[in-house]
């Protein structure tokens, strides 16, 4: 598998990231740096303790209070409130060598025995501002690196559990052991399997930089306001995910280039060539084809080739997606070949358009219905199987009788939705981007292909999408789909048609009709 990561620096302040493996678009972020993003640390202020909430709502300079629960304090909270208090009275060094801790607060305890209103607290986003709600914010502080997580107050170090191999585990307990400051405790990354121990003091010796920029902050800022910001969207996500298969890293930004090759110099020298500056006339995502897979993979419906596509449809409780088969078979057996294939060939596009769209929360999904028990474990595997590279945390249940799967996915940032409707020619509403439709048309002849022998197919449309489609003597879209199709398609102008409208006929003037 191949990995690309395009960055599109639009202005000053923000850039958009799309990730695209094997040339498909799978994920797609926009970073702006006056964002609230996870992992930022703010100095805040306390509004107002709600025992009955067992909470507090927390001013860290959004139009919304933050929402802070007890058991996001962390056991520590204590420790980190006399740290803070030391820290904006010059008392405290950034070192907690000889910082004396105070006691893990009561995990069943009530949040106004430990916060009071107007107090000034140390808080990190734990997930960024969603619809009408504020960030959610925690105390439990950590600093992410590539290869570890450092976090103060604490002595204890623990390893990623998907390293499975014991041998492993204890030899990097043992090596953080013998390099981990005191006070602080270590949680090791699934990255950091087979490291040596420089590679991991590195990371360990640029956390604790962090650590000691975090404390000079706390002086120096007035609450509410940011004291230390997480990597911006593209560090962070080559933090996370940089490895062997990425080949390219392409900026419209120079000196956006000149960071990435600093940041991928810093993490994994050697790789800082991959990181190229586009200057093409054509914008970097339209010369990557990105703005096309944009508009054809945010809306209701979504193409998977053959006939097949995905309706995706948001409520306000959960995601629900149905699995549509463009062609049926009359044999019981074929049917069930056909639901398995085309369940399968969805499971893949489901897991990209989770990533894609950073959907959160219940999705249910209504594959085709399957008869035979040993399918609906196939379709289970492949699930796991495709959402293995997904990074939320999520839970998949088995296949239900009724072809119905039950996904829970982690919610940590805005559902990503991008408008893909456009203004209607015709002055009546809004209608489909028409460059889907030109993508709807082929998967549609697509699945003519392989049910009609007649060789002579006929496309009758509005005479603007016609144009297009004929465009150019050699190298027109109706030529290339001739050719790919093994059709003689004949594109017939019908002034009469809607501007998105059109139908397929065979030889004997008979309209093909869709599922």
């Amino acid at each position: 598998m191949s990995t690309e990561l395009i960055i599109n620096s639009s202005t000053a302040n923000e850039v958009a990231i799309a990730l695209l493996r094997d040339g498909k678009l799978t994920e797609l972020h926009y970073d702006n740096a006056e964002d609230f993003a996870v992992g930022d640390i703010y100095l805040g202020k306390i509004k107002k303790v709600v025992p009955g909430l067992n909470a507090a709502f927390v001013d860290v300079g959004y139009e919304k209070d933050a929402f802070l629960h007890y058991h996001d304090l962390g056991p520590q909270i204590k420790s980190l409130n006399k740290f803070t208090k030391r820290t904006l009275t010059g008392k405290q060094r950034w070192s907690l060598t000889d910082f004396q801790a105070e006691s893990d607060i009561d995990k069943n305890g009530s949040i106004d025995q430990v916060l009071k209103t107007g107090q000034t607290q140390v808080v990190q986003i734990a997930k960024e501002p969603i619809s009408t709600k504020g960030p959610r914010i925690t105390s439990e502080l950590s600093l992410a690196g590539r290869f570890i997580v450092l976090v103060p107050f604490s002595e204890r170090i623990s390893v990623s559990s998907k390293l499975r191999d014991r041998e492993e585990k204890d030899r990097l307990r043992r090596l953080i052991q013998s390099i981990k400051p005191k006070g602080f405790g270590v949680i090791v990354r699934t990255a950091a399997q087979d490291c040596s121990v420089a590679e991991l003091d590195a990371d360990l010796q640029d956390l604790v930089g962090k650590w000691k920029q975090l404390h000079r902050q706390i002086q120096r800022v007035k609450a509410p306001e940011r004291a230390l910001r997480e990597l911006n969207r593209v560090s962070s996500l080559l933090r996370d995910i940089l490895n062997d298969s990425f080949n390219s890293i392409v900026t419209n930004d120079k000196d956006l280039t000149e960071e990435v090759k600093a940041y991928l110099k810093s993490i994994e020298p050697g790789m800082e060539d991959m990181a190229k500056y586009y200057d093409g006339r054509v914008p970097i995502f339209e010369h990557f084809g990105i703005e096309r897979q944009i508009k054809g993979s945010f809306g209701r419906s979504v193409s998977m080739g053959k006939g097949a596509y995905l309706i995706i449809e948001h409520t306000e409780a959960m995601h629900v997606i149905d699995v549509n088969s463009g062609n049926r078979t009359n044999s019981n057996d074929n049917q069930e070949a056909n639901a398995l294939t085309v369940n399968l060939a969805a499971a893949e596009e489901v897991a990209r358009q989770l990533q894609l769209r950073d959907m959160g929360g219940i999705i249910v999904i209504d594959f085709i219905d399957m008869h035979r028990a040993e399918n609906r474990k196939k379709l289970f595997e492949k699930l796991k199987e495709v959402m293995k590279t997904d990074r939320a945390k999520h839970k998949i249940l088995p296949v239900s009788r009724f072809g119905l799967v039950e996904i829970t996915r982690q919610r940590v940032r805005p559902e990503m939705n991008i408008q893909t409707r456009e203004e209607n020619p015709d002055g009546n509403g809004e209608v489909e981007a028409p460059i889907l439709i030109i993508d709807e048309i082929e998967n549609k002849l697509d699945l003519i292909s392989t049910q009609e022998k007649d060789k002579n197919i006929f496309l009758h449309t509005h005479p603007f999408i016609a144009a297009y489609l004929t465009k150019g003597i050699f190298s027109s879209v109706r030529r290339k789909w001739s050719k790919k199709y093994h059709k003689n398609l004949k594109v017939i102008p019908r002034d009469s048609f809607k501007f998105l409208e059109y139908h397929f006929y065979n030889t004997k003037d008979e309209k093909f009709e869709f599922n």
